[in-house]
């Protein structure tokens, strides 16, 4: 019994050392951290809360039905070959041409080049979105577009929240030294400084922010999810959309979110867009609160009054239940029966804004 008890012990102690000492965990929510978030409309007694009631609870029978199906798997959650990415070439230059262009790298990471500048979104460059990446959902793709040294000096890295597929510690590590200025939600600064971030490149916002950044507008606008990626922080920072406003592109970035007004009241206050990335991907009828469907990704282009559509969200790593292809399929069939012109740049491919045509093939199959 007392070795039964001791190891029970050691278990735990070993559990709290790495969740407060593992860099990849971040930073967990202290009551001087609370206290200055707390000032925000966003935050709710001891927490962030969505604007609308944004239920995920399910019941004991279907957390064990999601449990047995996690298990068994969907033979068709990955690819059957790794996908091919196109690799990035001197063209990417943020200096060489003046059309506002984005480059997509899987999931929600892109490259956008406006008005001579460089931004980075959500940039998970990592092999798993988990603290361990070598036990978390592999990349379908063998390799990215790129090498990290490859990147031009990049303006800013805006961040949507902190889950670990779109706030990649190793990620974040290898770009800080040739980021010039990292824009997040509120809560989100800890995280980076911890990771050797400066904090005098932090801007933290919260909904409905509105800034210049080297002659870009932008704003922090409201998503529906939820944040953490500890066992002791859920909800501590805040999640978010983001408009981007160019004097050659108006853009529109979801983040994670699931279907709302908020699309909306985003489209009457800043629309239209020239283009819009839009969640597609990881949902299910049971976190449809959180995740949206890709039918909804297309109604919420809509409102948010947008010219362009490209799913994000999907085409790197399988968090779902879903058949790896069944995001973009639906959301093309639903832009086609709503009239929405809908882009579907592969892995790497430059998306001009602007240009004469949009990538359109259908390269998933």
């Amino acid at each position: 019994m007392l070795i039964a008890l001791g190891i029970i012990v050691l278990v735990i102690a070993a559990v709290l050392l790495v969740l407060n000492y593992y860099p990849a965990f971040g930073v967990g929510p202290s009551k001087k951290r609370r206290k200055a978030l707390s000032g925000s409309k966003q935050y709710g007694g001891k927490k962030f809360v969505n604007a609308i009631p944004t239920s995920m609870e399910t019941s004991i029978g279907e957390k064990f039905n999601m449990l047995v199906a996690f298990v068994k798997g969907n033979p068709q959650a990955r690819p059957d070959k790794p996908i091919a990415t196109l690799r990035m070439n001197d063209l990417h230059s943020a200096g060489n041409g003046s059309e506002p262009k984005l480059t997509w790298f899987g999931h929600s990471a892109a490259m956008l080049q406006l008005d001579g500048k460089t931004l980075l979104l959500d940039p998970m460059f990592g092999e798993a979105p988990s603290p361990f990446p070598f036990i978390g959902a592999k990349r379908f793709s063998s390799k990215l577009p790129f090498e990290i040294d490859q990147l031009p000096v990049i303006d800013a890295v805006i961040i949507s929240h902190d889950h670990y597929d779109h706030l990649d510690y190793g990620s974040i590590v290898k770009l800080k030294d040739k980021v010039k200025r990292f824009i997040v939600p509120l809560g989100v600064a800890p995280h980076l400084i911890r990771w050797g971030v400066s904090p005098s490149i932090i801007e933290e916002h919260d909904w409905w922010d509105e800034f210049d950044y080297k002659g870009i507008r932008l704003a922090c606008t409201p998503a529906r999810h939820f944040s953490g990626r500890s066992l002791s922080d859920r909800d501590a920072t805040l999640w978010c959309s983001w408009v981007i406003k160019g004097e050659t592109a108006n853009l529109f970035f979801s983040g994670d979110s699931g279907y709302g007004p908020h699309f909306k009241e985003i489209g009457d206050k800043y629309g239209p867009f020239d283009l819009t990335l839009m969640e597609c991907g990881q949902y299910d009828e049971r976190w449809a609160a959180i995740h949206m469907m890709p039918e909804e990704t297309v109604q919420a282009h809509l409102d948010v009054r947008g010219e362009v559509l490209i799913p994000i969200h999907w085409g790197a790593f399988t968090l779902a239940l879903h058949s790896w292809s069944d995001p973009i399929e639906r959301a093309v069939k639903a832009a086609k029966a709503h009239r929405v012109t809908i882009s579907t740049p592969r892995i790497g491919e430059t998306v001009v804004i602007h240009g004469a045509s949009y990538p359109s093939s259908v390269w998933w199959e």
